[in-house]
């Protein structure tokens, strides 16, 4: 008895813990006072040493913790606002790390050359690009500012693309694990770290393709951005990296100096004065552009596509088929939307989830409303599956795009368990019962299935492409092969209509809506991004924010999901005695 009140109260106070510190801390980010003024001399201050991701978390505590960090949507955003506004006078942006994919990176860069083309300056401050490590994408976005600092001890890893792979078939062979796997065709080599020891000519001749194609792109636009011959950009290539003091001799940077001193700087092109704000700080008080005028709608596709709904984190998420399929539903309900631009950044995953988000574009424009499909750093197997229906393909220059082809299979690990003295006995119903077992091969006829599997996919992904891109068969197949391609020579090969970004896809949408090229219009995600007090309650109460439901009954709601979590955790840990008079240990489930 004392112990099931011990367990009780120690229950109560943990839901009273967490609606306390969850409450404030939604309190504070949701109500904490914001000043409404923007400064008449104000610079936009920028934060890109780390990744940005494509689209928020749509989960509510991934919002609420992390909600903070602009991600690429908010930074174009507040850089397309403020170049038509006349208290912002420039941007200042920290730089200096990797993280940020090639294909973002060019994104990025055009939209500090749209702001810097309406008058304003761009400064760029990295500690260093690359501290005796590759610096290329990092310093590849600086130049698209017109003034790049560097502190004085700094690097410029300017030193050229590399792509490594590695080959895991001779470990396999020590672990008596043996890989039974195969791909359509000879390019598709997710498979080859599996199945070969080293590096074939097919996974050679695409992989020096692509580090060709996007070095090629990084010295054409470092060498106009910073007004040099492309020749002498490549001998500076070839003789990276650099220390700070010869990296301004070769024109590399500009200053030497540190981060107080480019802010200074920055504030004085400001005309003295100026304040700094943050992109998010920035919008919340200006407003979002895009917000008159016919509504195109936005669909992110980003991550692992699969069969179900999505789900999303900071460190990674799944494009569920489900989800995508009732965002397009959604869009095509709203009779206010006149087009559709479906974001991808994807390398692939399921077949038949991208089968089902490839039939949701092909509704759309039999409802007569165009898909332009946008791509951001890759967009590969999947990715590209479910953008070949779409009326128009847009990718970056280094965007990685194509991989028409699948590969799949299983690993046979019977040799493995026998070396751990392990052995597997197995009754079975069916003649075909063991063709996804990993403990045997695949027998004649389970061979024969997993081939047709093979062909059948690979037929209907080309089928799929033929038809969105107005190509036949024989020329599907010169660019299919599982071969990966970068965005620019995907257009030469006819498989993307326009390198560019998002400005870029919703001039084709509006024109293939029969509006301007540059007419106003209104950006809307769908489903709708809610704020974060909407998404907690819909997680806690396990109901729709757009429901009908008073304060009250939501808060009881609440309380009632936190208890059913708080509670059995107690019980858990404190070993509470069941029925049957055994205690129970606690237990790490996997969730």
């Amino acid at each position: 008895m004392i112990r099931r009140f011990v367990v009780w109260f120690f229950a109560i106070i943990g839901i009273v813990v967490v609606l306390a510190v969850v409450g404030g801390f939604v309190a504070w980010k949701v109500y904490a006072p914001k000043s409404p003024q923007i400064a008449d001399s104000t610079v936009l201050e920028f934060d890109l040493t780390q990744d940005v991701a494509e689209s928020a978390p749509r989960d509510p505590l991934s919002r609420i913790v992390f909600d903070e960090k602009p991600d690429l949507r908010d930074l174009l955003d507040a850089l397309q606002r403020a170049g038509n506004d006349p208290r912002i006078k420039g941007v200042f942006a920290r730089v200096g790390n990797d993280g940020i994919g090639t294909a973002r990176v060019q994104e990025l860069r055009q939209a500090v050359d749209a702001f810097r083309a309406k008058g304003k300056f761009a400064i760029a401050f990295a500690d260093t690009f690359g501290e005796f490590s590759a610096g290329n994408r990092a310093y590849y976005l600086a130049t698209a500012f017109d003034d790049v600092w560097l502190q004085p001890l700094g690097h410029v890893g300017l030193t050229g693309i590399r792509a490594e792979t590695p080959h895991l078939r001779g470990l396999l062979d020590k672990l008596a694990v043996v890989p039974r796997l195969d791909h359509r065709s000879e390019y598709k080599s997710a498979m080859n770290m599996l199945t070969d020891s080293a590096m074939g000519p097919p996974e050679r001749e695409e992989l020096q393709a692509i580090v060709d194609g996007i070095g090629g792109q990084l010295v054409r636009d470092i060498a106009k951005a910073r007004r040099l011959r492309e020749s002498d950009v490549r001998k500076i290539v070839d003789g990276g990296p650099y220390m700070a003091d010869a990296a301004e001799k070769l024109r590399l940077v500009d200053h030497l100096g540190y981060r107080d001193e480019a802010i200074a700087a920055a504030r004085m092109r400001a005309g003295g004065i100026a304040a700094l704000l943050g992109p998010l700080t920035y919008l919340s008080r200006a407003g979002r552009p895009n917000r008159e005028g016919p509504v195109i709608a936005l669909i992110h596709a980003d991550g692992l596509i699969g069969r179900g709904t999505s789900d999303s984190s900071p460190i990674g998420g799944i494009v569920g088929a489900e989800s995508v399929a009732k965002a397009f539903r959604a869009a095509l309900d709203d009779p206010k939307v006149r087009a559709v631009v479906l974001r991808i950044d994807s390398p692939g995953g399921s077949a038949v989830a991208s089968e089902t988000i490839w039939r949701e574009t092909v509704r759309a424009q039999a409802a007569h409303i165009p898909v332009i499909a946008s791509m951001g750093d890759v967009a590969g197997s999947g990715g590209y599956y479910i953008a070949a229906g779409a009326d128009k393909i847009v990718a970056e220059p280094a965007t990685l795009t194509g991989s028409i082809g699948v590969v799949a299979g299983k690993l046979l690990t019977a040799g493995l368990w026998d070396k751990f003295g392990i052995h597997w006995g197995a009754v079975q119903q069916g003649e075909n019962a063991a063709m996804f077992s990993t403990l045997e091969d695949f027998s004649p006829e389970g061979e024969k299935h997993f081939q047709e599997f093979l062909d059948t996919v690979y037929a209907g992904f080309k089928e799929r492409v033929a038809a969105g891109r107005k190509l036949d068969a024989a020329s599907v197949e010169k660019v299919a092969k599982g071969r990966v391609w970068t965005g620019e020579d995907a257009k030469a090969k006819g498989l993307v209509d326009e390198l560019g970004g998002y400005d870029m896809a919703l001039r084709l949408a509006r024109v293939s809506a029969n509006l301007d090229a540059a007419a106003p219009i209104t950006l809307r995600t769908y489903p709708p991004q809610r704020d974060v007090r909407a998404l907690l309650l819909a997680w806690l109460t396990g109901r729709d924010s757009d429901d009908d439901a008073s304060g009250s009954v939501a808060l009881l709601a609440a309380a009632s999901r936190l208890g059913g979590i708080v509670a059995p955790l107690a019980r858990e840990l404190a070993g509470v005695t069941n029925g049957a008079g055994v205690t129970q240990m606690p237990v790490v489930r996997a969730r």
